[in-house]
């Protein structure tokens, strides 16, 4: 039998992979680079779309070297994709009028908290399923609109488009002649009604933002076009397999089933629940589209976590209290316990259950025998807290138990946390043995819309090697930690 290739793009907000997959559903090759982050201000975060672009084309060709596999044996480009950042770019000379606007970036609170106070929350969660927060795309959309001088008129006579990442790569990689998106990515932007699955001209209104810059909404396994850069080696190759990068690690958990749930560690963490049909979300949780197949919706709960890998980098990086990461576990294993400190890692505000976009940071508990020790632990549980007050939500709103966690990206690797994750949840914690679960998940929509893979089926035999964490602490001892860990967050919200 033939091995065929799929092609993968996972545009992650820390940087871009490339990955060589096969119809077995192995990864074969893959390579990455990081791009810029721009701090531009307190609380904003910007990336630089067409750095993006040049390194997703860079990515591609040193992975296709790396690979040496005949070109005519790749059938189909996926893309899964760091979710609400947002792009708004010239539709004549496909120039950004202003750099991307992270999912991260907070400048928009204060426009959030008019639209609250003018009464539109209820009104847009119960169209979108979704909070009125700065971490959506809209209130971004408003304000490189209302912030780039001639945006607006521009915006007005159908000059711009925009798009979340994968729309800005599917432009590119097509030459311009394709401006789509897939249900996931266009359900995180609180435009879209999640109901009727279409763009919401009463939505649009309220932002202020024209229809004519929106992209065409489509199911993930759909062909969206194809590739047409002639810097790029495979012209004509179809681009399938288009997904927000959290969906796309719960369709590659094979979360298929209502009840099943993963948690996807990267520089935020989203933690998912399949619930099938809508379920209408409340008190911090949001309700999203899980993926859309053929025409058809499955949906999701999600609970969105601001500050977790972020957290590690900010203690290696800017407290410098270690230089590599493979030196976290033993230091944080070098003390018993926590000892009572706790770190709150609200950076950029608190997501689920909290969403409290003005919280900041803060490290509770210390005494004079706190060490660097303590800190690196407490960064590492903050992790595990935050994941624990998702699933506790989800609990309540779904009535429906979640008797074990996937889990993936790269904090996987860390064993430490990944049994005090199952020690602070009191479920098994199961580690998948890939940890690119978010471009498996495109992987997979793009071979189901190409024939690769015929049925969900076929998937369910495809990498199937896991590592399970089981809860090893009593009852007690998990919630009086866990009872720190509230008390410490009520001491930083506004």
């Amino acid at each position: 039998m033939t091995i065929n290739y799929i092609l993968a793009i996972d545009q992650s907000t820390s940087g871009t992979k490339a990955l060589v997959v096969n119809s077995e559903g192995k990864i074969t090759h893959k390579t990455a680079l990081a791009h810029k982050q721009y701090y531009p201000e307190s609380g904003w975060v910007e990336h630089d779309p067409i750095e993006i672009y040049e390194n997703v084309k860079q990515v591609i060709t040193e992975v296709l070297q790396l690979a040496s596999v005949s070109l005519n044996l790749y059938k189909v480009l996926s893309i899964t994709n760091q979710r609400e950042t947002i792009v708004v770019w010239d539709k004549e000379t496909g120039i950004p009028i202003y750099n991307a606007i992270v999912w991260q970036c907070r400048r928009t609170s204060d426009f959030c908290k008019g639209l609250k106070e003018q009464g539109y929350e209820d009104k847009i969660q119960s169209k979108t399923g979704l909070t009125i927060d700065p971490y959506f795309s809209a209130s971004k959309i408003s304000w490189i609109l209302d912030h780039v001088e001639g945006a607006r008129e521009k915006a007005n006579e159908g000059k711009l488009l925009l798009g979340t990442i994968d729309s800005w790569l599917i432009w590119k990689l097509t030459g311009g002649s394709v401006h789509a998106t897939d249900y996931t990515n266009a359900s995180r932007t609180l435009l879209f009604n999640i109901h009727t699955l279409n763009w919401d001209d009463e939505l649009l209104e309220i932002f202020n933002i024209p229809k004519t810059m929106l992209p065409e909404v489509k199911s993930s396994n759909d062909i969206f076009g194809r590739v047409n850069d002639p810097k790029l080696s495979f012209i004509g190759l179809p681009i399938s397999g288009i997904i927000g990068d959290s969906q796309g690690a719960l369709f590659g958990q094979k979360c298929f089933e209502k009840g099943m749930a993963k948690a996807t560690y990267g520089t935020g963490t989203s933690v998912m629940m399949h619930t099938g049909n809508l379920v209408n979300a409340q008190n911090g949780l949001v309700t999203s589209i899980a993926w859309g197949i053929d025409g058809e919706v499955s949906y999701a709960l999600e609970g969105i976590i601001n500050s977790t890998g972020d957290v590690l980098k900010w203690v290696k990086e800017d407290l410098g209290l270690f230089s590599d990461f493979s030196e976290v576990e033993s230091l944080a294993t070098s003390i018993p316990d926590n000892q009572g400190v706790y770190l709150i890692p609200a950076f950029v505000g608190l997501g689920a259950p909290y969403w409290d976009p003005y919280a900041r940071a803060a490290i509770i508990g210390m005494n004079r025998n706190s060490g660097k020790a303590h800190i690196i632990r407490a960064a590492l549980e903050s992790i595990t807290y935050q994941v624990k007050d998702a699933i506790e939500l989800m609990k309540s709103e779904s009535n429906i138990a979640i008797k074990e966690l996937k889990v993936d990206g790269g904090a996987t690797s860390n064993s430490f946390l990944m049994q005090y994750q199952a020690d602070i949840i009191g479920s098994d914690v199961v580690v998948s043995m890939v940890a690119e679960l978010s471009s498996l998940g495109s992987v997979y929509l793009a071979g189901l819309g190409i024939g690769i893979w015929n049925s969900i089926d076929d998937i369910k035999l495809l990498n199937q090697e896991s590592k399970k964490f089981q809860s090893v602490i009593t009852s007690e001892l998990r919630d009086h930690y866990y009872q720190g860990w509230k008390n410490s967050v009520k001491s930083v919200l506004v």
